[in-house]
């Protein structure tokens, strides 16, 4: 059942299998689903998006009760799972569908985007700039059923992946946890 304060998040970040489960716990927060974001092919495969020219990057779209978890909380979540400066992908892997980037839904998203961005480009967190990108919404496309929930269907690959690729590391280094 769909209610009245139902949101979408979209949020790339690298390889979309990590980006689930920082969201799942969050109160308020119905689904998550793996897929493809901003390009211009509709309903790419998995395949055509990593050989490039869809357009598309990989993503999550998170579904959530805006009554319970605000917009705000759910950048954060983002920018605390992903390495915000590496704008040739994300971590060991490599290429554009791998960058990061905030697709937002309308004004308000944009707007909180856009301020989060430049606090954390002012936190002194990072070195490098930010290179994340913010951009309107234009479209998602889920993943095929098998990258859905891939840590919970794949754990022990799920968690070789996010320690040999880097990205568990950077968490604990720059966030501390």
């Amino acid at each position: 059942m769909t209610h009245r304060s139902e949101n979408f998040a979209t949020f790339a970040g690298g390889c979309f299998w990590c980006l689930v489960a920082p969201f799942e716990n969050i109160d308020g927060v119905h689904s998550i689903v793996s897929g493809f974001a901003g390009g211009d092919v509709e309903h790419p495969s998995y395949e055509q998006v990593c050989a490039g020219g869809t357009g598309h990057v990989e993503a999550v779209q998170v579904t959530y009760d805006a009554d319970k978890v605000n917009y705000q909380t759910l950048v954060d979540t983002f920018w605390h799972n992903i390495d915000p400066t590496d704008a040739g992908g994300s971590f060991h892997d490599r290429g554009f569908h791998y960058t990061s980037a905030i697709f937002c839904h309308n004004e308000a998203q944009l707007e909180i985007a856009r301020a989060s961005k430049q606090a954390l480009a002012e936190s002194g967190k990072f070195e490098a700039p930010i290179a994340t990108v913010i951009k309107p919404y234009t479209n998602f496309y889920p993943a095929e059923e098998h990258h859905q929930n891939y840590h919970k269907k794949n754990p022990e690959h799920y968690t070789r992946y996010r320690i040999g690729s880097g990205r568990e590391a950077f968490i604990l280094k720059v966030w501390n946890k």
